[in-house]
């Protein structure tokens, strides 16, 4: 027990003061950060009939996109040049994949295979807002 005019009692409120604002400093800063990161984007995309369906995806800057791909007839790929993305499905298989979508714009996926001539009409677009 300290007594009272001991310094060290006038410190403690001071420290819990600090302590205090260093927690709520922390609390901001994680949910800035959170914030920062975007949101959870799912989408389900197939591609099938050397077409993908849907044909357009929109997203938010910074949001973290999950695409589950499946090649419905015959195998296909998504790839987006600009995300260094390409993945490939077997004829009825899927592939799931995320990305962080960090650059703004209008991006195309299309099917990069080259084992029919129609695959390469394959388009859709990604919109990073």
């Amino acid at each position: 027990v300290q007594a009272p005019g001991d310094p060290m009692t006038k410190l403690l409120p001071r420290r819990a003061l600090a302590l205090t604002a260093l927690a709520f400093a922390g609390v901001a800063l994680a949910t800035a950060g959170a914030r920062s990161q975007g949101q959870v984007r799912e989408f389900a995309i197939n591609g099938r009939d050397h077409s993908f369906s849907p044909g357009r995806i929109e997203v938010q800057k910074d949001d973290l996109v999950k695409i589950t791909f499946t090649a419905g007839d015959i195998a296909h790929s998504f790839t987006v040049d600009q995300y260094r993305i390409a993945k490939r499905a077997g004829a009825g298989q899927s592939v799931v994949f995320e990305f962080r979508a960090d650059h703004t714009g209008t991006f195309t996926y299309y099917c990069n295979l080259t084992q029919d001539d129609r695959c390469r009409q394959m388009r859709g677009q990604l919109v990073v807002r």
